[in-house]
Protein backbone atom coordinates (compact mmCIF):
# COMPACT_ATOMS: atom_id res chain seq x y z
CA UNK A 1 0.00 0.00 0.00
CA UNK A 2 1.53 3.60 -1.40
CA UNK A 3 0.29 6.48 0.68
CA UNK A 4 -3.49 7.56 1.65
CA UNK A 5 -4.84 11.03 1.96
CA UNK A 6 -7.50 10.99 4.79
CA UNK A 7 -10.08 14.23 4.57
CA UNK A 8 -12.30 15.03 7.49
CA UNK A 9 -14.37 17.91 5.47
CA UNK A 10 -16.07 20.52 7.82
CA UNK A 11 -18.02 23.80 7.17
CA UNK A 12 -15.13 25.75 7.51
CA UNK A 13 -12.02 23.61 6.75
CA UNK A 14 -10.82 20.57 5.47
CA UNK A 15 -8.19 18.89 7.76
CA UNK A 16 -5.72 16.47 5.67
CA UNK A 17 -3.77 13.86 7.13
CA UNK A 18 -1.23 11.40 5.25
CA UNK A 19 0.15 8.06 5.85
CA UNK A 20 3.37 6.94 5.62
CA UNK A 21 4.85 5.14 2.77
CA UNK A 22 3.86 1.55 3.91
CA UNK A 23 0.20 2.69 5.34
CA UNK A 24 0.64 1.93 8.66
CA UNK A 25 0.85 5.19 10.28
CA UNK A 26 -1.50 8.74 9.76
CA UNK A 27 -0.46 11.58 10.49
CA UNK A 28 -1.69 15.12 10.65
CA UNK A 29 -0.68 17.38 7.74
CA UNK A 30 -2.41 20.41 7.38
CA UNK A 31 -5.86 22.42 6.59
CA UNK A 32 -7.42 23.80 4.29
CA UNK A 33 -10.04 27.29 4.63
CA UNK A 34 -12.95 26.82 2.58
CA UNK A 35 -12.91 29.23 -0.75
CA UNK A 36 -14.59 27.46 -3.30
CA UNK A 37 -15.46 23.98 -3.74
CA UNK A 38 -13.19 23.89 -7.93
CA UNK A 39 -10.48 25.49 -5.56
CA UNK A 40 -10.66 23.61 -2.44
CA UNK A 41 -10.62 20.19 -4.54
CA UNK A 42 -7.39 22.29 -6.55
CA UNK A 43 -5.63 22.49 -3.23
CA UNK A 44 -6.44 18.81 -2.06
CA UNK A 45 -6.05 17.13 -5.51
CA UNK A 46 -2.01 19.15 -5.70
CA UNK A 47 -1.55 18.44 -1.98
CA UNK A 48 -2.43 14.91 -2.89
CA UNK A 49 -0.37 14.51 -6.23
CA UNK A 50 2.79 16.53 -4.07
CA UNK A 51 2.87 13.50 -1.57
CA UNK A 52 1.94 10.94 -4.05
CA UNK A 53 -1.40 9.54 -2.31
CA UNK A 54 -2.72 6.47 -3.78
CA UNK A 55 -6.12 7.17 -2.75
CA UNK A 56 -8.00 9.40 -0.85
CA UNK A 57 -10.27 8.68 2.39
CA UNK A 58 -12.99 10.85 3.04
CA UNK A 59 -14.47 11.37 7.14
CA UNK A 60 -18.48 10.41 6.40
CA UNK A 61 -19.96 12.15 9.55
CA UNK A 62 -22.99 9.39 9.96
CA UNK A 63 -25.89 10.30 12.29
CA UNK A 64 -25.29 8.59 15.90
CA UNK A 65 -28.15 6.06 14.51
CA UNK A 66 -25.76 4.95 11.10
CA UNK A 67 -27.92 7.20 8.83
CA UNK A 68 -26.94 10.03 6.27
CA UNK A 69 -27.61 13.33 7.59
CA UNK A 70 -27.67 16.91 5.97
CA UNK A 71 -23.75 17.20 7.38
CA UNK A 72 -23.31 13.76 5.52
CA UNK A 73 -24.90 14.51 2.79
CA UNK A 74 -22.80 18.01 2.01
CA UNK A 75 -19.41 15.91 2.45
CA UNK A 76 -20.76 13.40 -0.02
CA UNK A 77 -21.59 16.17 -2.84
CA UNK A 78 -17.99 17.53 -2.38
CA UNK A 79 -16.47 14.07 -1.97
CA UNK A 80 -18.39 12.98 -5.66
CA UNK A 81 -17.30 16.37 -6.92
CA UNK A 82 -13.72 15.74 -6.19
CA UNK A 83 -14.20 12.13 -7.38
CA UNK A 84 -15.14 13.45 -10.46
CA UNK A 85 -11.69 15.58 -10.76
CA UNK A 86 -9.73 12.74 -9.13
CA UNK A 87 -7.17 10.60 -11.01
CA UNK A 88 -6.70 8.44 -8.15
CA UNK A 89 -9.32 6.51 -6.05
CA UNK A 90 -12.42 7.69 -3.42
CA UNK A 91 -13.47 5.99 -0.30
CA UNK A 92 -15.62 7.08 2.86
CA UNK A 93 -15.12 6.16 6.36
CA UNK A 94 -17.37 6.53 8.85
CA UNK A 95 -16.12 9.04 11.02
CA UNK A 96 -18.89 9.23 13.98
CA UNK A 97 -16.85 10.16 17.54
CA UNK A 98 -13.65 11.41 15.61
CA UNK A 99 -13.43 14.71 16.45
CA UNK A 100 -14.23 13.83 20.30
CA UNK A 101 -11.01 11.46 19.76
CA UNK A 102 -8.99 13.96 17.66
CA UNK A 103 -9.77 16.69 20.83
CA UNK A 104 -8.50 13.72 23.61
CA UNK A 105 -5.44 12.60 21.31
CA UNK A 106 -4.35 16.61 20.94
CA UNK A 107 -4.66 17.36 24.85
CA UNK A 108 -2.75 14.21 25.96
CA UNK A 109 0.35 14.44 22.78
CA UNK A 110 0.69 18.15 21.66
CA UNK A 111 2.80 20.72 23.41
CA UNK A 112 2.09 24.34 23.71
CA UNK A 113 3.69 25.22 20.53
CA UNK A 114 2.07 22.46 18.68
CA UNK A 115 -1.42 22.62 20.17
CA UNK A 116 -1.80 25.84 18.02
CA UNK A 117 -0.32 25.06 14.65
CA UNK A 118 -2.59 21.53 14.63
CA UNK A 119 -6.07 22.35 14.65
CA UNK A 120 -9.03 19.31 15.62
CA UNK A 121 -9.51 19.09 11.52
CA UNK A 122 -6.01 17.33 10.91
CA UNK A 123 -6.24 15.67 14.33
CA UNK A 124 -9.67 14.10 13.08
CA UNK A 125 -8.67 13.43 9.66
CA UNK A 126 -5.42 11.44 10.57
CA UNK A 127 -7.85 9.36 13.40
CA UNK A 128 -10.20 8.85 10.71
CA UNK A 129 -7.55 8.03 8.54
CA UNK A 130 -5.69 5.32 10.71
CA UNK A 131 -9.00 3.73 11.46
CA UNK A 132 -8.71 2.86 8.11
CA UNK A 133 -5.24 1.56 7.76
CA UNK A 134 -5.37 -0.33 10.30
CA UNK A 135 -8.93 -1.85 9.07
CA UNK A 136 -6.75 -2.71 5.77
CA UNK A 137 -3.75 -4.01 7.86
CA UNK A 138 -6.14 -7.01 9.58
CA UNK A 139 -7.64 -7.77 5.82
CA UNK A 140 -4.87 -8.19 4.58
CA UNK A 141 -3.32 -10.15 7.32
CA UNK A 142 -6.48 -12.61 6.88
CA UNK A 143 -5.72 -12.68 3.14
CA UNK A 144 -2.40 -13.92 3.80
CA UNK A 145 -3.46 -16.41 6.27
CA UNK A 146 -6.64 -17.85 4.66
CA UNK A 147 -8.48 -16.99 7.61
CA UNK A 148 -12.32 -15.91 6.46
CA UNK A 149 -12.27 -13.01 8.55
Amino acid sequence: MGRVLGLDVGDRRIGLALSDSGGILASPLTIIEHSTEQQDIAAILKIAQEHGAERIIVGLPRLMNGDIGPQAQKVQTFAEAMRAAAQIPLEYRDERLTTVTAQRLKQETSSRRKNKVIRYDAMAAAVILQDYLEEQAIIKKRAESGSPG
